[in-house]
Parts: structure tokens; sequence; C-alpha cells
């Protein structure tokens, strides 16, 4: 088969890259033309007629392989492999032979009797720069280690983070060394060696370099946000791009949001950009180092507030200070090219409301265990200074769970474990019903999913009294939480 001439040669058990290994020389026809000016159009009646060589990555003219006739500019267009293995038939153009294969295609033939071309013999020259990562670690592991070849990474900046599995440890340096080969953008390659939050309270791990050198301070732009930090400091996940722009979507500009575990900002900066307003707060202090450059980076600092506090007290303090402060944004009219001196003008101006329309609790390990916080949230102190019938805030909380065709066991299974956490029955449903709205954001192993629960805080749970109750809560320890919700599985 004509595909198989493009594999590269095969290296099993290869341990140390030899790039000159996996150069090839296929033997193929080209349609020499005698006029670089009929190229174009001669191309044109090939592809039409399916002569030309159409090969992913591969450019189908190429200089002539007379190196006197290249010196002249003169160039040629690659044909199909097929044709390079049929049988020749001569023809004389301009006194030269050239050779059709047989059987012809009637183009080729009607080409060459038109002497607009010949065909010739053409040696295309691949090498290690042609071949894909697939490619190559195709052709060098083993057969039997073929299964699923290591490619996913996670890309953060210019680091490449793996998380390979044991049966390919073995070949961990030629996999990164081939990685960033094949990936210009990536500098650093790294293998994690333990699970996130399994070295400490902050999500970070233990990691080893591959290849490149051990720089883990990385810029990544999101949403239209750029982000600067250190990888090995802080948490970050480009895989939750798209879950961080689906929740941003449902914040109204306007509307007041409480971050609990912001880390460096992947909801709350492009919250801000929106003019969503934004309480952010992380426990961990380099994450809010990050989230404070963040900040000012993408100029977002009238809308987001940082803080560094365990989450458990930002959610009631939060709350109770935000009936308390008083922050307007002021819309003005952007200077004018024409009249420098012209004041700008206001066009609007925005105001904070008083209480939070949502939060956002992501730490899916043990965010679920926070719940407990909203329970008595709102004080009979808070609700003097709010009006009778004020809004509730819808929460956000994400957990992991097992994994089903239909998620209904789990979703089931994360409703008990919130009703038992408020002392309140909640179901699977729509958020405006009163319900819990599960959303299935990814799968993170082979029997483990990631979840967002979202649901109204219900104002029996909002407005009770704490004193027994907590104490209730305190017995249930989170392992038993994580137990329940199927998130230890």
């Amino acid at each position: 088969m004509a595909h198989e001439m493009f594999r590269p040669p095969i290296h099993r058990g290869m341990r140390v890259l030899d790039r000159s290994n996996f150069s090839k020389i296929l033997p193929l026809t080209a349609a020499r033309v005698f006029d670089n000016k009929d190229i174009s159009r001669i191309r044109s009646q090939l592809e039409k007629s399916k002569d030309v060589l159409q090969q992913d990555r591969l450019a189908n003219v190429h200089p002539d392989p007379d190196p006197e006739l290249a010196r002249k500019g003169r160039r040629c267009i690659l044909l199909r492999p097929e044709l390079a293995n049929a049988s020749p038939t001569e023809h004389h153009v301009n006194g030269d032979a050239t050779s059709i294969p047989w059987p012809h295609s009637p183009t080729v033939t009607e080409l060459v009797e038109e002497e607009l071309i010949s065909v010739i013999p053409y040696d295309l020259k691949l090498d290690y720069d042609y071949w894909t990562y697939h490619d190559v670690m195709s052709s060098i592991l083993p057969e039997d280690d073929q299964g699923e070849i290591p490619s996913g990474y996670n890309g953060v900046g210019h680091v490449a983070h793996l998380n390979l599995r044991d049966e390919y440890l073995k070949y961990k340096h030629l996999i990164a060394e081939i990685l960033l080969d094949k990936n210009k953008g990536m500098k650093t390659v790294i293998n994690k060696i333990d699970d996130v939050g399994e070295a400490d309270e902050f999500r970070t791990f233990k990691y080893e370099v591959l290849a490149g050198p051990d720089d883990m301070n990385v810029t990544v732009s999101e949403e239209d946000c750029t982000f600067k930090f250190d990888y090995s400091k802080v948490y970050w996940n480009s895989k939750l791009n798209t879950e961080h722009r689906r929740l941003v979507n449902m914040f109204e500009p306007g509307s007041v949001v409480c971050d609990v575990m912001a880390g460096i900002g992947p909801f709350a900066v492009p919250a801000g950009k929106k003019g969503v307003f934004v309480w952010a707060n992380d426990l961990n202090p380099d994450s809010y180092t990050s989230l404070e450059d963040a900040i000012k980076r993408n100029k977002v600092s009238d809308y987001v507030r940082p803080s560094n506090e365990d989450g458990r007290t930002f959610i009631r303090t939060a709350t109770a200070k935000l009936v308390k402060t008083a922050h307007n944004v002021h819309i003005t009219t952007k200077p004018s090219k024409k009249d420098p001196s012209a004041k700008p003008q206001l066009v609007r101006t925005i105001t904070q409301p008083k209480t939070f329309n949502h939060f956002v609790m992501n730490l899916p390990a043990t965010a679920i265990t926070f719940l407990p916080s909203f329970i008595g949230l709102y004080t009979p102190t808070i609700r003097q200074t709010l009006p009778p019938n004020y809004p509730l805030p819808i929460l956000h909380t994400y957990c992991f769970s097992t994994k089903s065709d239909d998620n209904v066991l789990e979703s089931q299974k994360i409703c008990d474990v919130i009703s038992k956490l408020l002392d309140c029955e909640m179901k699977p449903g729509d958020i405006e019903d009163g319900g819990v709205a599960i959303h299935d954001v990814r799968d993170v192993a082979p029997k483990k999913r990631m979840f967002c629960a979202s649901f109204r805080l219900p104002r029996c749970v909002a407005e009770r009294e704490v004193e027994g109750w907590r104490a209730e809560i305190a017995a249930w320890a989170p392992g038993a939480l994580m137990r329940a919700v199927g998130a230890d599985d």
C-alpha cells in the first residue's frame, strides 16, 4: 500500500534518540515541467485526475532533481506512488526519452504528448523532521507497548506536563525528547511523580524534569487574559478552560461572585473583564501573589478583590463585609485622540450589589465539605441591613465521584451528601425549581469523574440557627464525606 511507504524506519527498543536513523528515500515519479509558467495549470489538471501526490505535510512541487535544471529554477510535480511502481511505456519528447507508467493516466499521457511535461524518476528524501511524534514513537516502542502510546500532556506555557504510566517510564527521557522536537512551543517536559494534592494542601505536586531546563515560571493566556506564575507552586489545569468559560458565562455583568478557592484567577479574572465583581480568595500564598499579579496585568482591579485566608472563614467574613462595602465603578468615555485636553465624560456608574449572586468552590477533592459554612450565613444582624426578600446565591461546588453512562447514580450520591451537610433535602433538578444541577466536567481517571453541583442556597439553610448543628457536622469527617459521594473509589 502507498501509505506504508510514508511510515518511518522501524527501530524497536531504541533508548537513546538517534535522529539520523529516521532518514528514508522513497522512489517516486515526477512530472518535469518544461516551463514554470505552466506549473499552476498543470498541477490543477493532475489534481483533478488524482495523479498528484497527496500526503500530509508534504508539498508536491519540488525543485528538479537535476542540479543544473534546479539552478535554473526548474521544478517538477510529484506523482502518486502507484505510478512509480507501474511498468513504463517510453515516449520521446523534444528528443528526450520519457517513461509514462502503465496503466497510465490519460491526463499524464496528454500532458506528455503536448510536450508540457516529461515523466522522470524522483527520489524523495524524508528525515526525522518529517515524522510526527506518534510516527516516531510507533517505530521505537515494542509492539507489546503500543496499546496507548503516551501522547496526551497538559501544556502550561512552555511546560509539557506528563503523567506517564508505569510501563512507559523506561522510555520517559526518549518520550520527552521527541515531544520537545515535535512541539516547538515547549521548552521543558516534566513527569508527575505523585497525585495532585498528595504533597500538600495547595494541590501542587512533585515532579521530575525529563527534558529541557527546570524552569517552571510560565506565561499562560486564557479567555483573553494573561497569567504569569510558578507552576511548581500553584495549581493550574489548562484542560479546565472550557469549564472556566462555561461558568463565567453564567455571571451577569454587574453581579458579584465569591470565588472561595480562586487559585490564580481562571474564573475571577475573565469574570472581572466582563464587568463582574469578584471577591477572590485562595489559601496558598503563592496563588494569592499570582492572583494579585493577574488582576493588575489584566487591568481588572476595579472589579476583582483578592484575599488570602481560609475558605471556610472567607465564606462568612466576605458575606458580612459585602453588605457594609460601598463600591462603584465609573464608566467614562475614552480619551479623545483629536482633543487630548478633553476630559472623559461619565457614561454610567456600576454599583456593587450587597449580596453575592454566586459562590464558586473549585477544590473538587474537598470543596463539598465546606458547605456547612453556609448554614446560618445570613445572620439576624446581616438580615437587618437587607430587604425582606433579598436574593439568595447560587452555589457552584466541584467534586469527584464515580463514572457511569448516564450519571444518574452519581447525581443522587452527590445530592445525598449535600442534603446531609445542609440538613435539607436536595434532589437533582433545575436550579430555579430548587433542584441541584449536576454538570459532568471531565473524566480524571478510569473510574473517576469531576462534577459541578450548582444549586440556589435554600433560605431555610441560609437563615438557620447554627449552634447544635455545627457540632453534628464536625463529627462527620471529610473521609466519610468522600466515601459517601464515591470520590475515593
